[in-house]
């Protein structure tokens, strides 16, 4: 996503045309094609091998993105520790544990002012979904390092 471009809930994904689409596209054809060619001839090893490498490659390509976002949470929940130790008023300090993954990951584009009131919000009513929590962010503060 360009920086020229004021993030938002309905706008924050970041899609690579070029991974997710076109690499995604290719891979899928890959292995059709080595499934098919299996079909064929289903006694062939090469046959047999270029399906497995294939399935290999769409399990690679898999990982890559799951790794990285796995990566990234942990990123965001550093961050958003460190955040909340400075920004949460002395009372909710103690539950910052409390906080999952998830919950984390949604606060994180609430700004500065807005952020106590919804962190309290997401602990007492233990909102856990990602998106649930990113919807109640009024005050946007959008992320355009993301992997």
């Amino acid at each position: 996503m360009s920086k020229n471009v004021p993030q938002a809930f309905e706008n924050h994904a970041r899609l690579v045309p070029a991974y997710h689409f076109v690499a995604f596209l290719i891979l899928v054809a890959y292995v059709g094609w080595s499934l098919w060619q299996l079909v064929r001839a289903p006694f062939a090893v090469g046959e047999v091998f270029a399906l497995l490498f294939a399935v290999a490659v769409a399990i690679i390509w898999f990982y890559a993105r799951v790794f990285a976002l796995t990566a990234q949470d942990r990123i965001i929940r550093l961050e958003m520790r460190l955040r909340l130790q400075q920004l949460l008023p002395d009372d909710l300090k103690p539950r910052i544990g409390e906080f999952s993954v998830a919950q984390l990951v949604g606060l994180r584009f609430a700004s500065d002012a807005e952020l106590p009131a919804l962190a309290r919000k997401v602990l007492e009513e233990r909102i856990e979904d990602r998106k649930a929590v990113k919807r109640l962010v009024r005050d946007w503060q959008g992320d355009y390092l993301r992997v």
